[in-house]
Formats: C-alpha cells, sequence, structure tokens
C-alpha cells in the first residue's frame, strides 16, 4: 500500500479512545507519514522516533508542545483543510490577544527550546529537581499513597482516578511547589482547561474558556511569584523564581514562570502520572495473574509493572518537533520547517524494538526501554518523580488488598479526547482489604531508585 492510500484519522473519537490498531497500519505500512488533516508528519517506528531525539542538530524543539505553539509550521494538502489551518492561526491570533488583555503571555517553555538555551534553562530546574531534594519527598510520597489508600478501604469500591490518581501526584507536586492543599482542587481546575485546549480537539468557544481559565490561574500564581520575590523560601517554586540563569544574568521573568506553571510543573508534574496509574490499576483489574504476581514480591514487581504500563499504555501518545533542514526517512523527503509528529505510543509497541510488543511482561529485559519519558537532552527531568509516584500508588494497592476488579463494565471506560495525551475519565473498582494490612518493606534504598535515561 502506498503513503497516500493509508488513510488515519487521530481526530476521529473512536480511533482516540484506541489508536494501536492505526499505529500498527501506520508502522508496517507508512512509517512516515504525512498527514493529510494537519500536515505533520508523523513518525511510528521506534528507532526512527529515537533516533530523532537525538538528533538535535537536524530537528528543533522550536515547534513547541504546549498549547500556545500548536499551530506553527502545519502544511495540509487538501484545500479545504488548508482553510481549516488559516482558521486555527486566526483563533491562535485571538488567544495571543486575550492573553495580552488580560494576563501574560506564556514564553515558550523548557520543552519548546533548543540548546543552548535549553540546557541554560534545564540547569536551574535540575537544581530544583536534585537528587536530594526528590529523596526527601520520599516519605511524603509514601505515606501520602497509603493514606489515601486507607481513606477508601473500608468502602470497599473507590473511583480511582478521582480518589488516588489525581490527588496522589497532584497533591506531590503541590507540596513541593509550596501552595496550600486547599487550593489544588482550584489548579486543577485551571491545569485541566490547559489540556484541553493543548489536545486540539475543542471548538472556537471551548478554546476560549480554556484561555479564561487559564489566565484566572496566572492571576492567582502572579501573586506567589510577588510574594516570593519578597520573601523566599526552601520551595520548589521559590528557587525557579528567584535563582539566577547564569547565562542570562537573570531569573525567569513572569511570562516564563507562568508557562513553566502549567506545561512543566502542574501538568508534566502530575497529570501524565495521573494517567499512567489510571491505566495501571485496570491492568491489575482486568488480569488477576498479573496482580497475584506483584502482590507475591512488590519489591521485584512493583516497579517492573509500573514501567510495561508507562510502555504498552504512554500517557504521553507523542509530541512534536521541527525539522531545520530537509530529511528523508524511509523514502519520504520531509522539507525544513515541517512539524514531525513522534508518536511514542506507537514506537512503544513496534515488534522490532520488543519481543511480543503487544504482551505484558513483568520479566521484560530492560524494562525502561520504553519511549514513555523521551531520550536525550529533553528526557523529562520529572522521571524520577513520576517513577516514585507510581510505585508507591500500585505498592499501597497490592499491600492493602487482596484481590481488585472491575466496578464497571469494561465497554464503558472512556478515555478524554485528546491528541497529545491518554486519559481516562474514570476508573471505578472493587476489592477486597488485605486481611494483614502492612507495608511489605521499608522504603527503598537511594541505589534502587537509580534513574538512567
Amino acid at each position: 500500500m502506498t503513503q497516500s492510500a493509508v488513510d488515519v484519522n487521530f481526530f476521529d473519537k473512536d480511533v482516540n479512545e484506541c489508536p494501536y490498531h492505526a499505529y500498527e497500519q501506520l508502522r508496517e505500512e507508512a512509517p512516515v507519514w504525512k498527514d493529510p488533516r494537519t500536515g505533520m508528519y508523523v513518525v511510528t517506528r521506534y528507532e526512527d522516533i529515537r533516533s530523532i531525539l537525538l538528533d538535535t542538530t537536524r530537528f528543533s524543539n522550536g515547534v513547541g508542545n504546549g498549547a500556545n505553539n500548536t499551530g506553527k509550521a502545519i502544511r495540509p494538502d487538501d484545500p479545504e483543510e488548508a482553510k481549516r489551518q488559516a482558521e486555527i492561526a486566526r483563533q491562535a491570533a485571538a488567544v495571543t490577544k486575550l492573553y495580552e488583555e488580560k494576563g501574560w503571555v506564556p514564553a515558550p517553555s523548557l520543552d519548546a527550546r533548543d540548546d543552548p538555551n535549553h540546557i541554560e534553562m534545564r540547569r536551574l530546574f535540575d537544581y530544583a529537581f536534585r537528587p536530594s531534594a526528590i529523596r526527601e519527598l520520599d516519605p511524603f510520597v509514601e505515606d501520602l499513597a497509603y493514606r489515601l489508600v486507607e481513606d477508601f478501604l473500608p468502602a470497599g469500591e473507590c473511583e480511582w482516578v478521582a480518589q488516588l490518581a489525581i490527588p496522589l501526584p497532584l497533591y506531590v507536586i503541590g507540596h513541593q511547589v509550596g501552595v496550600p492543599d486547599e487550593d489544588l482542587p482550584m489548579i486543577k481546575t485551571w491545569t485541566d482547561a490547559w489540556i484541553k485546549r493543548m489536545g486540539l480537539m475543542q471548538t472556537e468557544e471551548e478554546m476560549r474558556w480554556s484561555v479564561e481559565m487559564e489566565i484566572e490561574g496566572q492571576h492567582y500564581f502572579q501573586k506567589l511569584f510577588e510574594q516570593l520575590r519578597e520573601e523566599p523560601n526552601d520551595t520548589l517554586l521559590s528557587v525557579l523564581v528567584n535563582r539566577e540563569i547564569p547565562e542570562w544574568g537573570r531569573p525567569l521573568n513572569d511570562n516564563e514562570l507562568h508557562a513553566e506553571m502549567f506545561a512543566d510543573l502542574f501538568v508534566g508534574g502530575s497529570e501524565t502520572t495521573t494517567n499512567a496509574l489510571a491505566e495501571g490499576v485496570v491492568i491489575l483489574c482486568q488480569r488477576p495473574d498479573i496482580f497475584e504476581k506483584v502482590k507475591s514480591d512488590p519489591e521485584r514487581y512493583v516497579e517492573r509493572f509500573s514501567e510495561e504500563v508507562l510502555r504498552l499504555e504512554s500517557p504521553v501518545q507523542g509530541l512534536l518537533r521541527e525539522t531545520v533542514v530537509d530529511v528523508e526517512m524511509h523514502g519520504v523527503t520531509i522539507p525544513a520547517g515541517s512539524v514531525v509528529n513522534l508518536r511514542y505510543a506507537a514506537g512503544n509497541r513496534d515488534r522490532r524494538a520488543f519481543d511480543r510488543a503487544e504482551d505484558f511482561d513483568l520479566d521484560r529485559d530492560k524494562p525502561r526501554r520504553h519511549l514513555a519519558f523521551g531520550v536525550g537532552a529533553h528526557h523529562c527531568l520529572g522521571a524520577p518523580l513520576a517513577r516514585r509516584e507510581l510505585y508507591y500508588g500500585f505498592k499501597a494497592l497490592v499491600d492493602l488488598v487482596d484481590e481488585v476488579w472491575l466496578a464497571q463494565d469494561p465497554s464503558t471506560l472512556e478515555h478524554h479526547q485528546n491528541f497529545f495525551l491518554r486519559a481516562l475519565k474514570e476508573v471505578r473498582i472493587g476489592f477486597k482489604p488485605a486481611a494483614e494490612r502492612r507495608r511489605s518493606a521499608a522504603r527503598r534504598s537511594d541505589d534502587e531508585w537509580v534513574d538512567p535515561e
């Protein structure tokens, strides 16, 4: 089959709900495919994605992966789609005007920057997320995970997304940033609006609502920035507000800080972990054999379980790059200035890279070879913290229950419609509390938390 004969629509509700057949078709028939609906070049094979992520000379991050940048350099072939993209550009200009009139126009986030600007800014985050700072969070993460499970244990059932998958990473990043717990539900509302707009599936009215919500959040955070400039403390946010980037001769300004609050801290720092926790519990419910194996030896299998969840149900389905020069891959010429859509989730199920790629394997060699956190210079800086949250979230469940099952028809499980992220709306589970409720072992040692890229 020729590339032009491939017909995949990532905006289709059913494809968005379960994209894996589409990914397989693209991997086998058109591994570099120009999507006529967006003009993006979609790349789906593991080694191709990995090589692009490592090639910062020919592929730029300047296109951005945030909600404020997704319209750049998109060139659809279809005249009707060209009109649609022109309309998107008009809407983007209206969004910028709204920021200018009511809030702050977000600067490019860390993930939308190239070196040397990227590495100069990343050093600030590397300091904020330094190993010693992450280690200090371990007791908080562990205690929170067990407390959340213990809170709903007597009921024998829960809505897992609302009662654990959202609050665990949200309250961890809130604690780290230094915002009051009582403000976190409101912040979650703002970040949800940001995510919906970033997902490319909103009407103009919905997009405006999202921007209005984000601007409301900007005004909340602006007060914190000003307070921390007057009275610095030991929180992560204080570091970001006050620590100077040596090469810039200044700390981050307000526009840069507002971009980071949404893109990298409260979305990057909680949403993707929420999505992995939700997908993982569905697997534990539907596969009693996996649940029993993980429960039999949590210290050995919980981390491996988390990595397989990240591989098979990638919370981030894909992100973007832009070609700096003409690039040829698999006989397809990608012109300079084109948007390349790297579908991590497709690469993570590539049989060329993984034996029995569609299977869930707790004994898989090199379980961290997946692309869920990216690779190279832009490898997710929050990966060590996310892995801790997944570890303690799943470990608390297997420690405190003897059985777990779906308390809803599996056919009713539904994902939010989003071009980039995979997020279950809700997961109702039932469980049998463990006869003996205890933590199966002490906290992990530093050596066990080694987090190579």
